[in-house]
């Protein structure tokens, strides 16, 4: 008889964490959710909360937590520049103190723990695309170094943690990646385009367009955390996890638009500082070491993702709150 395994999910009633609790129960697991619904949000889980595998915290990483689990995913912290420079101060703490908080947990446990890092240890890219050994182009104190410091700050945590204790970690560096539960004003691209295609106002576009990225649809990624959790305890990372294939972002505003039937017209703006010009993984010790790579075509992704916010702004969805 398999044993079940209770799984700690920080950041659970975020965008990828709903995801992933999604799977997590699918497998069989017993799950926690910790979120301080900073910018998680409830609707993201109304859909398990009468699960009798299912358990909601509300807590702040920040501060120590004493639990008992298995398996330690940790993806707490706001993800996308329009909240993660709302407080950039408790940016930084959540992803430094919320790293150390949990590896200390983990280290008490002698259990598993994954970490969420980003691409945005890359920082503006002078190399494309964008492999584990890159040291990145990072502004050490602009607008967005709250997040992209923090997140290589929690690396350097990480892999003390293993060198120096020997403890159990699994670093992924996590590209632009999309779906349902995508918070609507949370000022990523996709969301955004998307939100203001569908209302019919100008699409915001910053810069001349000819900037780039890679989506990969939330489906994708939680597959590859769960292969990546899944390898053995020599396989500890970093590892980029994204969609390799590559569009501008004037050809997203412009698909948008056509695949929503949008009247809306493009907007240019002044591109933000330390915005990167390019942004796409290399995914080939991804390819590798888990056997994964995307399979979900953008058009199929942004297919289901139009219908979501369609159903949220129309009511037919859970609404969304901070609370």
């Amino acid at each position: 008889m398999s044993i079940t395994k209770q799984k700690l999910v920080t950041g659970g009633a975020g965008f990828i964490g709903s995801h992933l609790i999604d799977r997590l129960l699918a497998d069989g697991h017993d799950v926690l959710c910790v979120d301080n619904f900073y910018t998680g949000t409830k609707p993201n889980i109304y859909h398990v909360l009468d699960n009798v595998h299912f358990e909601l915290m509300r807590h702040d990483v920040t501060f120590p937590l004493y639990v008992q689990v298995d398996q330690i995913y940790n993806l707490a912290c706001p993800a996308s520049p329009v909240h993660y420079q709302h407080d950039p101060i408790q940016t930084t703490k959540t992803s430094v103190h919320g790293a150390i908080n949990m590896l200390g947990l983990a280290k008490r446990l002698n259990c598993r723990i994954f970490q969420a890092s980003t691409s945005e240890v890359y920082g503006d890219p002078q190399v494309h695309p964008q492999s584990e050994s890159y040291w990145g182009n990072v502004n050490p104190i602009g607008a967005r170094s709250c997040y992209d410091e923090g997140k290589r700050c929690a690396e350097t945590l990480f892999f003390d943690y293993n060198r120096q204790t020997g403890l159990d970690i699994k670093v992924a560096r996590i590209f632009n990646t999309y779906g349902p539960r995508m918070h609507p004003n949370d000022g990523r691209v996709v969301s955004n385009f998307i939100v203001q295609a569908l209302m019919g106002e100008p699409i915001t576009l910053f810069g001349d367009g000819t900037q780039t990225r890679s989506f990969c649809y939330v489906s994708d990624l939680v597959e590859a955390i769960m292969r990546f959790m899944a390898t053995d305890a020599g396989c500890i990372g970093p590892l980029n996890l994204g969609n390799p294939s590559e569009i501008t972002i004037r050809e997203l505003a412009e698909t948008i638009v056509e695949m929503t039937g949008s009247r809306s017209k493009i907007s240019y703006h002044p591109l933000p500082q330390d915005d990167p010009v390019q942004r796409r993984p290399d995914i080939s010790a991804a390819r590798q070491t888990l056997n994964w790579e995307p399979t979900v075509s953008l058009q199929e992704g942004l297919t289901s993702t139009i219908k979501y916010f369609d159903g949220l702004l129309s009511g037919n969805e859970p609404a969304r709150s901070r609370t």
